[in-house]
């Protein structure tokens, strides 16, 4: 019998954090770095129990949004920023979810409209972790999930015509239950992006993230995380 897709998020994340604790990779004492979105709160939510239950103390953990601050409160998870003294801008571990895992383990997210705090904490951590359900395994980037790109609001017309002459289908993203854009938790509009083909995720990373008024863009290609994936007969993979 199949599982959800849900039920796929759930497992793979609960498999991740008792794996990685099993093996001491994740341990009492440590600097988390706690992901946003579907996939990456039942591993928050793991977390929390685990510290609840006692194996895991002394944890401090850095969260990637709003959301995911207001998950920790609830679940007794102390909350700091990548600037308080105790973190010193460097994490032990990151855990978070992602909307594509591409070849080599490359990422698109911001899908949560979090990309810019998650990859501050994923570039800024020892070990990054990806949980994720089978439906976020692809070939390549580019054609499927749209990568967010999180811009100034005062360069939109300019930034669109610089990442439409890369070759991109460019829509600035709407509000749900919203009149007008999204806003990010850091005051900037999100301009999501497509192309008629794959493209090279590490060099269009660059190249985006070099246009003027781009704050960030949603490829994660600059280090390989370790993916924990399920699927619908309840297998979970590890992807390192």
């Amino acid at each position: 019998m199949s599982i959800s897709q849900n039920e796929q998020k759930i497992l793979a994340a609960r498999t991740a954090v008792d794996t990685l604790i099993n093996e001491g990779v994740i341990h009492s004492g440590m600097k988390l770095g706690l992901g946003t979105g579907s996939t990456a709160m039942p591993a928050v939510t793991r977390i929390g129990e685990r510290i609840s239950d006692g194996t895991l103390k002394d944890i401090k953990g850095v969260a990637t949004s709003f959301q995911t601050t207001l998950a920790c409160e609830d679940l007794g998870i102390p909350v700091f920023s990548m600037n308080d003294k105790i973190i010193n801008a460097h994490l032990d571990l990151a855990i978070d979810g992602a909307d594509e895992v591409g070849p080599n383990n490359s990422l698109i997210k911001g899908g949560g409209a979090a990309l810019l705090k998650e990859k501050i904490i994923a570039y800024n951590s020892s070990i990054f972790i990806i949980v994720a359900d089978s439906t976020k395994l692809v070939k390549g980037h580019g054609t499927g999930f749209a990568l967010p790109v999180e811009i100034i609001p005062e360069a939109r017309v300019s930034v669109i015509r610089e990442l439409e002459k890369l070759g991109a289908s460019c829509v600035l993203r709407q509000g749900v239950k919203k009149a007008g854009p999204v806003i990010t938790d850091n005051g900037n509009m999100l301009v999501d992006c497509k192309w008629s083909s794959f493209v090279n995720a590490s060099e269009m990373e660059d190249k985006i993230d070099d246009i003027v008024g781009v704050v960030e863009c949603g490829f994660f290609t600059k280090l390989r995380p370790i993916v924990f994936v399920s699927d619908e007969d309840g297998n979970v993979k590890r992807i390192d």
